[in-house]
């Protein structure tokens, strides 16, 4: 996706955002763009802003991944029980990450390895670690969670720290994607997952292994699966085994309204975090409305049916050719 498609994304974005301004300032009688309402919509974004940098790596490949909600879920529980035996912030980080790697590993190595395709893998995958994590609970919650630091990346700013503009975790989110947005644009691994996307037969005639790059991607997709999970860890305080269910659309829906195609070959990090902005907005304005949730969701459905319909057409134009001098 160039640079003009961000541009566009980031423009939708913004008409939505004023939409939700003159809707809620006429019906309301409130204003809707604060800072308060802002920071609000960074912390209700995050996780899935997150989720949707490592889903959009997979989308690029032309895969595809169901697990990234059960990942969360995991995560949770994990950190859960890890804060709750260590009281050591630094150990539940480290736990967020290494059940996400360890996630993303198994599902690129099955991808990888047994030639099925991508849906069917990450299908079982998102059952089996909904399962390992009702297991590790005992089909619970984690409560009595101890209460760490953690909890600051998606809490409130306090007076003194509205310098900050967004919460700490909003920071995190966007400082991994200027990150994985220089290592997709100027490294050889990044060339190598578009390459795949674009053509996998040909991808392999060049000397790319081909085999390696899926495993790295579903593993960037399940190691920042890990750390939404921590940021919900942050955000509800405890371990939850049902929690995050569906998350997953919504990553690759904001993959999608970002630019993405689901056919692989393309796609932006940046404009993935727009697309997850607008489905933030439309919900957050939504319900500052009194939209009812259901509703929410057709709005929600429907933009993701224009985006992917957009996206068929772009890819079914023909290319333009420079004229000859």
């Amino acid at each position: 996706m160039k640079a003009k498609g961000v541009v566009g994304v980031f423009i939708a974005w913004v008409v939505v955002y004023l939409i939700f301004v003159f809707l809620i300032g006429h019906f309301q009688g409130k204003p809707f763009l604060t800072p308060d309402n802002f920071e609000l919509m960074m912390r209700q974004a995050v996780i899935v802003g997150l989720g949707a940098i490592g889903m959009s790596y997979v989308i690029m490949t032309g895969g595809i991944d169901l697990s990234p909600g059960s990942t969360i879920a995991l995560t949770t529980v994990v950190v859960g029980l890890t804060l709750k035996a260590t009281n050591n912030p630094w150990l539940g980080i480290l736990a967020s990450l290494v059940v996400g790697l360890i996630a993303g590993m198994i599902n690129g190595i099955l991808v990888a390895k047994l030639k099925v395709g991508a849906f069917i893998v990450t299908l079982a995958t998102m059952l089996i670690f909904r399962g390992v994590a009702k297991g590790f609970a005992h089909e619970q919650t984690v409560g009595s969670v101890p209460s760490t630091w953690i909890e600051s990346f998606t809490a409130a700013l306090g007076k003194s720290e509205t310098w900050q503009i967004i919460p700490k975790g909003a920071w995190v989110w966007l400082a991994l994607l200027v990150i994985m947005t220089l290592v997709l644009n100027r490294t050889v691994f990044g060339r190598n997952v578009v390459a795949v996307g674009s053509n996998e037969k040909t991808a392999r005639l060049c000397g790319i292994n081909v085999n390696m790059v899926k495993i790295g991607v579903y593993s960037i997709g399940g190691l920042f699966a890990g750390i939404a999970g921590l940021m919900q860890v942050s955000r509800v305080g405890i371990g939850d085994p049902t929690i995050a269910a569906g998350d997953e659309l919504k990553m690759i829906a904001a993959v999608v309204i970002g630019g993405g195609s689901l056919l692989g070959g393309e796609g932006n990090l940046i404009g993935a975090a727009f697309g997850t902005l607008i489905m933030t907005t439309i919900n957050m304005g939504s319900t500052q409305l009194g939209i009812a949730n259901w509703i929410q969701e057709i709005i929600t459905g429907l933009i993701i049916v224009v985006a992917v319909a957009l996206d068929r057409y772009r890819m079914s134009r023909p290319p333009k050719i420079a004229p000859e001098a």
